[in-house]
């Protein structure tokens, strides 16, 4: 088996004057991000692979979440992220090296809802922003990845762990 968690970037500054592509996590962005972060790492459920969009707020949220979770991989950029469709996402997951177990991909709406609600088998998956999902994948390899093969573990946000008081700090 493998594990998948899809992090959509935290809430970016819409008074940035600058493009789409080079926009910055707003404070409570920031905030959500190291919740996350912390989150996996109390869990016990840091993944093996990090890999970002090149957009400025995935990269920022991947980096804060390592950050603050104090996580071993680095985050690895993927231009191709920004832009994607759910059809390109489960290409490039498909040649994901089998060395890796577990892997938190950081990216975008609408693809990181569509892509879920197909390896999931339907629904209507929505993710807020800094929204985490983990989705058990029921493949030995990457490269049988398909749409319907995965099961959704848990999803998670940002504003309910702070309503909770959750994670404490690790």
């Amino acid at each position: 088996m493998k594990t998948l968690m899809l992090l959509r970037h935290g809430k970016s500054d819409w008074n940035s004057n600058c493009a789409d592509h080079d926009r910055v996590l707003a404070p409570r962005g920031e905030d959500a991000a190291e919740r996350i972060g912390r989150y996996l790492a109390a869990l016990g459920q840091v993944p093996d692979r990090v890999v970002s969009s090149t957009a400025t707020r995935a990269h920022e949220t991947a980096e804060r979440a390592a950050l603050a979770g104090r996580w071993e991989p680095e985050v690895e950029l993927q231009r191709e992220f920004y832009g994607t469709s759910a059809d390109q996402l489960l290409e490039w997951i498909q040649r994901v090296d089998n060395a890796t177990d577990s892997l938190l991909l950081v990216g975008h709406q609408p693809t990181w809802s569509m892509f879920t609600e197909g390896l999931i088998g339907g629904g209507n998956v929505r993710f807020p922003t800094a929204g985490l999902a983990r989705i058990d994948l029921h493949v030995q390899s990457w490269g049988d990845v398909q749409f319907g093969c995965g099961e959704l573990v848990w999803f998670q946000i940002p504003r309910v762990l702070k309503e909770l008081g959750w994670p404490p700090d690790v």
